[in-house]
């Protein structure tokens, strides 16, 4: 039986993060899998000891846009195999998908787009929720063990942010956008926060216009997520809220295999 831990962030520019000690966080940390989302930048913009942390391979997806999006993967232990994207340009071109083979389970790095600045943008998001889900679905009708992690911009229940009346209307608590994660809870798949966690006031991103993040005025809409099948083999799940440095704070997920 091998220990493996994962920890997500969104960490709002990778090289922003990094002049706030995000390095030595990870030498602290030692996770065995860090997935971070929103870099904004590419590979060659990094300087060597952010590109190649020591102990760590590390990997790389960039938007075909500068300073936008952008997914990166630091692992100690190399994956079999490790893709970008679902294979649909008009996502992939976005630098947002990054989907690493470990044999015992594949593991899925997301940031999910914004659907706020348009509602072009909402279409896109949710068409990417359900490119997402077919992909996903066609490698656990194979018997395939999904950890998904990321920054899924969509709370899900009341529970999961601190004004829900107030955001009704508000792209990352819509409707549609809400019965997604219905739909993929419905699909086979488990929030594994709640797993561990049933309590309120659990915020994974606070606004930084308002002193949000010292009132805990807040949204969960980062997540672990696993097909159901893989749920034997989680056994913690958890909110990092005491970790500084960028709008979110990291999550973490332990697993035995």
């Amino acid at each position: 039986m091998s220990r493996t831990r994962i920890v997500s962030w969104n960490v709002n520019g990778i090289r922003a993060v990094h002049k706030k000690g995000f390095v030595e966080w990870v030498n602290e940390e030692r996770p065995d899998i860090l997935c971070v989302q929103e870099t904004k930048a590419r590979r060659d913009q990094l300087p060597g000891e952010l590109a190649e942390i020591d102990g760590y391979k590390s990997y790389f997806a960039s938007a075909s846009k500068k300073g936008y999006s952008g997914v990166a993967l630091y692992t100690r232990h190399e994956p079999v195999e490790i893709k970008c994207g679902f294979g649909i340009d008009k996502f992939d071109s976005e630098g947002r998908t990054q989907i690493a083979d470990y044999g015992d389970f594949v593991l899925f790095n997301i940031y999910f787009p914004n659907g706020k600045a348009s509602d072009e943008r909402l279409d896109y998001k949710m068409e990417f929720y359900d490119a997402f889900l077919e992909y996903a679905n066609t490698l656990r009708s194979r018997g395939r063990k999904l950890i998904i992690c990321g920054d899924v911009n969509t709370a899900h229940q009341e529970i999961d942010l601190a004004r829900p009346k107030e955001n009704e209307a508000i792209s990352g608590f819509l409707p549609q956008e809400r019965a997604w994660i219905d739909k993929l809870l419905e699909s086979g798949y488990i929030d594994t926060f709640r797993m561990f966690n049933p309590e309120p006031e659990n915020y994974t991103w606070w606004s930084m216009r308002t002193r949000a993040r010292e009132r805990n005025v807040g949204w969960r809409i980062d997540y672990f997520f696993a097909s159901d099948n893989a749920k034997v083999n989680i056994t913690d799940s958890y909110i990092m809220s005491e970790v500084m440095g960028s709008d979110h704070c990291p999550i973490g997920l332990d697993l035995d295999f």
